[in-house]
């Protein structure tokens, strides 16, 4: 069963076309990625799911039908902007504001210790808001979205602030909440972030749908003709390649439309490289973005 069913749905505000015609399904338990650049569409598109907003037309369908009180506390929402209460501690805001989604004090407070602790957010409980860093109160914007279990969790822009350590453990913590049956929807302009965690994507672009589908499918579908390679020695000159470039630790070598992979590995073993990575080169999402957009236009 899906648990969001988004149909054909379109929203302007006054001559600016924010949503145009944009369609997508989330399946139960998985990690759907709403992508795009910043003005994409991607907000207002959530509130049109959460009934903030209304379409202008299409439809809506959240965790089998539309949206009503009951289902708010099934969803756990963390909008861009922090929508904490500044001037009252970090325990005391995030313990009422679980009490809103239908928990107890006694059961917030319960479950709140382990989310500070592993958030590394203990030692300041009894700080105001006001007086934590951006990358502390997106932490606890982040702990506010998924305290009460909700079923659907749809988090826009989760990385903002975080540094590489935080940002690791908030992918850490959504693989763990898709591998005990919740549905996560991410939603940010980072699209590298999500790579490694959406099972599907919707990538959209002014308002409409660009890309959508299976993420390890979209990128093959998009593979340009190239292979990475990681060596110990030097790559030396190779007939059927065009170019070599850099990525990382590994040469990205692009082959000529004639050739194939297979062929570029015989001339490598040939040639006596020792090999510890030979794969088909995979596009990233912006690499494809950027390619699909320039196609478009």
């Amino acid at each position: 069963m899906n648990q969001v069913e988004v149909s054909h749905i379109s929203k302007s505000f006054g001559s600016v076309q924010a949503v145009q015609d944009v369609t997508f399904e989330v399946q139960r338990g998985e990690i759907f990625g709403l992508l795009g650049p910043n003005g994409a569409g991607k907000t207002t598109t959530i509130r049109v799911m959460l009934d903030i907003f209304k379409p202008d037309s299409g439809t809506v369908s959240i965790l089998g039908g539309p949206m009503n009180e009951e289902k708010k506390d099934l969803i756990g929402y963390m909008p861009e902007e922090r929508g904490l209460y500044q001037d009252i501690p970090l325990e005391r805001c995030l313990i009422y504001l679980a009490t809103l989604k239908g928990l107890s004090a006694n059961e917030a407070r319960d479950r709140l210790q382990e989310y500070l602790e592993r958030f590394d957010l203990l030692p300041h409980k009894n700080k105001k808001i006001k007086e934590l860093s951006k990358g502390m109160q997106q932490k606890a914007q982040i702990i506010v979205a998924i305290l009460h279990q909700p079923n659907l969790i749809i988090i826009d822009e989760p990385f903002t602030s975080l540094d590489p350590i935080n940002t690791q453990l908030v992918k850490d913590l959504m693989s763990e909440l898709r591998e005990q049956g919740t549905t996560i929807i991410m939603s940010t302009h980072q699209m590298h972030q999500v790579e490694e965690l959406s099972d599907r994507i919707l990538l959209i672009n002014e308002g409409e749908n660009v890309l959508y589908g299976n993420l390890e499918s979209i990128r093959r579908e998009h593979a340009g003709h190239a292979v990475m390679v990681r060596t110990s020695g030097e790559i030396p000159q190779l007939p059927h390649v065009e170019s070599a470039v850099q990525h990382n630790n590994a040469t990205r070598l692009i082959l000529s439309e004639s050739s194939s992979p297979q062929e570029v590995l015989e001339s490598l073993v040939k040639h006596g490289i020792p090999l510890e990575k030979f794969e088909i080169a995979l596009p990233t999402l912006d690499e494809i973005f950027i390619k699909v957009v320039k196609e478009a236009g």
